[in-house]
């Protein structure tokens, strides 16, 4: 590290490692600028502030992201259908450009040249972080201490941080952590390490927040309606109740909340890191899935077939994009606007019925749809002349029949 007294802003949460670094930053010389990305996860921000303050930064930025996380990068992801190794949908991978946007906002709003960040060296948080911001400010300079030498050989792990920020009087909880790391915003929670990451050992119960139980959630199924523009939620109504919730942190926070209620959203996997490892992670996001679910179906019921399966490919290659940290790059770029272009006819209410864990579109309706419930019907004929499926079924069944005899005849040979 360097010993310059210079500016850097650095990525703080409020945790043990960030406050750490915090001291250990100043302690070098650096004048500190503490960024705090509030996306939604519950937390005391004055205090998070005081904090920072106390432990020496010399300036402390509390930046609400709320509105411009959802509709910039949540709604994005939802329209894309984003989903990554068909499980895990990205509300960490989502998140991190983002905040690093308004990293790179506020280094060039103080002429700070440098951004430092608190994630490990071997997870994914660490990529996305820096490709985000050399993207945005190509002339940036990044330090991540949990790759310098000198900072993971005096820290192994958190008694050792925990015994640092004793003897340098660095404010900490005064309850025992989780024994488990945990990352919260507005579309979920996750958790790692600690105690998880034998893959072998169930979740401890108590670990879940958003979500209750599926065994204990609600005996009543309940139904609700979300509809969509162009592949974006628009509203989400309450068909209990009829309320309408019709703003982006109102639609996430509502279905968030009741998804949670019914135990939806909990996923427990081992999933592939970017870097080559893999890794255990524990996902709770009952809004994320509901919204995932109702789109998806829609997006059926409206596209074209081969429109629908080329936009599934261009989905899968736009989820290893943003799972890997590549938001911004121009890969991600033309794909997000391909997919979008899919999407100008996504338009339409899907109802779901939330029960016991599971999301189950039952009904689905548009302006604009390829279903024709005339020509598919079995009880009126309409357009379609049930004699040409003859000539259908010969033409494909030709192949079949080419590929048995070429069969007997090799057996016939041997």
């Amino acid at each position: 590290m360097a010993d310059l007294k210079k500016k850097v802003i650095l990525a703080y949460s409020g945790g043990l490692d960030t406050s750490c670094i915090l001291f250990w930053l100043k302690k070098k010389g650096f004048q500190v600028i503490a960024y705090v990305a509030n996306i939604g996860q519950d937390e005391d921000f004055d205090a998070v502030r005081e904090k920072a303050l106390k432990i020496g930064a010399i300036k402390v930025v509390i930046d609400d992201l709320k509105e411009v996380f959802v509709t910039s990068y949540v709604w994005p992801a939802v329209a894309c259908g984003l989903l990554y190794e068909g499980r895990y949908l990205l509300g960490t991978s989502v998140a991190r450009p983002c905040i690093s946007q308004g990293l790179v906002k506020l280094a060039k709003a103080e002429g700070a040249n440098i951004i430092a960040h608190g994630a490990t060296g071997k997870g994914n948080d660490q990529v996305r972080f820096e490709l985000s911001c050399y993207s945005l400010y190509p002339d940036i300079t990044v330090l991540a201490p949990w790759r310098e030498r000198e900072f993971y050989e005096k820290f192994q792990g958190r008694s050792d941080l925990l015994e640092y920020a004793r003897q340098n009087d660095i404010p900490i909880s005064a309850t025992p952590k989780e024994p488990w790391s945990t990352d919260a915003n507005l579309v979920h929670i996750s958790y790692e390490s600690g105690v998880l990451e034998n893959p072998a050992t169930p979740a401890p119960k108590e670990l879940y927040k958003m979500t209750v139980d599926p065994i204990n959630s609600c005996l009543d199924a309940e139904e609700i309606e979300i509809s969509f523009a162009k592949g974006y939620p628009i509203n989400v109504k309450s068909l209990k109740d009829n309320k309408i919730y019709d703003t982006p942190l109102a639609i996430i926070e509502y279905l968030n909340k009741i998804g949670g209620s019914h135990g939806i959203g909990r996923i427990d996997i081992v999933e592939n890191r970017y870097i080559g490892l893999k890794s255990r992670g524990i996902y709770e996001s009952p809004g994320a899935k509901i919204l995932h679910v109702a789109h998806q179906d829609l997006e059926v019921f409206i596209l074209d077939r081969e429109i629908l399966r080329i936009k599934s490919y261009l989905t899968n290659k736009m989820s290893d994009y943003v799972y890997n940290g590549f938001w911004f790059s121009p890969e991600c770029e033309f794909v997000r606007e391909s997919i979008q272009h899919s999407q100008k006819y996504v338009n339409g209410v899907v109802r779901l019925q939330l029960y016991k864990g599971n999301v189950m579109a039952i009904g689905r309706s548009s302006e604009v749809s390829l279903y024709n419930e005339n020509l598919v019907s079995m009880d009126v004929q309409g357009d379609f002349e049930p004699a040409d499926a003859t000539g259908f079924i010969r033409i494909q069944a030709l192949r079949l029949r080419e590929f048995h005899r070429f069969n007997s005849n090799k057996q016939h040979n041997v």
